[in-house]
């Protein structure tokens, strides 16, 4: 009878144990599955916000691409009308952007040397004065013009 018992209870324990065994390998089969979608669902999210990074990115250069070529044709008008009309008009047309060039720099400079001067009316040290005068803003506006009339031109011969 005691071999029956352990027999039948041992034999019941093992059998509960393997038929449930199956449901837990289930479960963190399952648990996996979950984590293996989320973390699929993250990548995705992560290449999708590329693609539309890559496109903006995409759609800045076409628009960029076209405001040049605007620039370029309108250029190309300008050299044609001008040489399709009187000399004087070419010589006037090509006076424009020179002539505004040296008015806006000749304003500014005259406000910058105004200021300077005020100041060191006002007994500030020179010093400080120039060195207050000169910022990051009067570098860049430096740097434009110089960029405008020296590179632009270098770049305009070798795309001839």
């Amino acid at each position: 009878m005691f071999d029956l018992l352990s027999g039948g209870l041992l034999g019941s324990l093992f059998g509960g144990l393997f038929r449930l065994a199956p449901e837990i390998l289930k479960f963190f089969d399952k648990k996996n599955e979950r984590n293996h979608e989320l973390n699929m669902f993250t990548l995705q999210t992560d290449l999708e916000k590329m693609r539309g990074t890559f496109r903006m990115e995409e759609k800045y250069v076409e628009h960029s691409t076209e405001q040049l070529r605007s620039i370029q044709e309108a250029f190309k008008e300008q050299s044609a009308t001008a040489t399709a009309s009187y000399k004087w008009v070419a010589a006037l047309s090509a006076l424009v952007r020179p002539g505004i060039t040296y008015c806006l720099f000749g304003l500014y400079m005259a406000v910058k040397v105004t200021a300077i001067i005020y100041t060191i009316n006002s007994g500030a040290p020179w010093r400080d004065v120039m060195t207050a005068n000169w910022t990051a803003d009067d570098f860049g506006m430096l740097n434009m013009l110089l960029t405008f009339w020296f590179l632009g031109r270098s770049i305009e011969k070798y795309q001839k």
